[in-house]
């Protein structure tokens, strides 16, 4: 049995979309259950998948097998003593913070748990934080996105999705929206709504709650994926690679997990001034067969990264 923890709080969070994915792709032939770790578990994914809140008072807790905490650690010190000793102990380890790694790996010695095998999602993660893991890119299913579907008529539209939060924006962007907006380019955000007090209205402008449109509805709308975040650095960053399976040109900040995997000018741009941005977009709004040769060599990018071999040997790493 092999046992995957989250918080589950967030439908639209990436930890939560993360464990989701493992779950379907390791239920293909592996008996999985999914465990809530916070008391905030959203009723919507209780509703949509077969989430167990974790509770050692009630004794409704995991009964041995792999455990895999995805975005979740031991918050609650008593929790090791209360439930059954696992053979094999794994955290996927998400984000940039180190002392999340003393909470979910250091258990007392008298329990006698197996040693914690750490998975992190990208070389650009285990090269900041200087440690060592296995490096599995966050499992997206790519069958959802399509490069074959016509953007819709209208005019030349840079967007992006995130979370709706401060930290996923950067406030610099606030200029290059506008400056984008009086060159006739259309602007489309979801998970923007926090922006409306930054932004003017304008005709060409769209900003979007976080969720209102599916990301393989909403990413086939734009002509170029922009990204930069603020203060939050993405480990990963599966929304850029969901832009990448669509077909479309991305344009990202060069400081992030997914940069590794852009080569640029080839298969996607980076950047790391708003100036080189606004050159980018500028070049690929003039330039339809560029962005059409990027967005194929995208596409081609991430079925290599998310192929069945690759799929399949990650998946090994849980079930051995």
């Amino acid at each position: 049995m092999i046992h995957l923890f989250n918080g589950f709080q967030n439908p639209f969070g990436g930890s939560e979309r993360e464990t989701l994915e493992l779950y379907r792709l390791l239920s293909a032939d592996s008996r999985v259950r999914l465990w809530a770790t916070s008391s905030r578990v959203s009723e919507d994914l209780r509703r949509e998948f077969p989430i167990r809140r974790v509770s050692p008072a009630t004794r409704n807790v995991p009964d041995g097998g792999t455990y895999v905490f995805l975005g979740a650690h031991w918050r609650n010190k008593v929790w090791p003593y209360l439930i059954p000793r696992p053979r094999r102990l794994i955290y996927v380890f998400n984000t940039f913070h180190p002392k999340i790694i003393a909470l979910t790996t250091r258990m007392p010695r008298l329990l006698r748990w197996p040693g914690a095998e750490l998975v992190l999602i990208s070389d650009f993660q285990r090269r900041v934080l200087g440690i060592e893991g296995v490096v599995h890119p966050s499992p997206i299913d790519i069958g959802r996105f399509s490069s074959l579907r016509a953007k819709p008529d209208g005019p030349f539209t840079v967007g992006r999705m995130s979370r709706d939060t401060p930290d996923k924006h950067h406030d610099d962007d606030i200029a290059l929206y506008e400056a984008l907006l009086a060159d006739g380019v259309a602007v489309r955000v979801q998970g923007g709504t926090l922006l409306k007090g930054k932004l003017a209205a304008h005709p060409g402008l769209e900003l979007l709650p976080v969720g209102q449109i599916a990301a393989e509805e909403f990413l086939p709308t734009l002509d170029v994926f922009y990204y930069r975040s603020g203060s939050h650095v993405e480990t990963f960053g599966r929304v850029v690679f969901e832009a990448m399976a669509c077909g479309l040109p991305v344009v990202c900040h060069s400081h992030g997990g997914y940069a590794d995997h852009i080569r640029h000018g080839d298969n996607g741009f980076l950047f790391e001034t708003t100036q080189q941005a606004a050159r980018i977009l500028a070049d690929l709004k003039a330039d339809p067969s560029l962005r059409a040769a990027v967005g194929r060599k995208a596409r081609q990018s991430v079925e290599q990264l998310f192929s069945p071999q690759a799929l399949r040997q990650r998946l090994d790493f849980y079930r051995r």
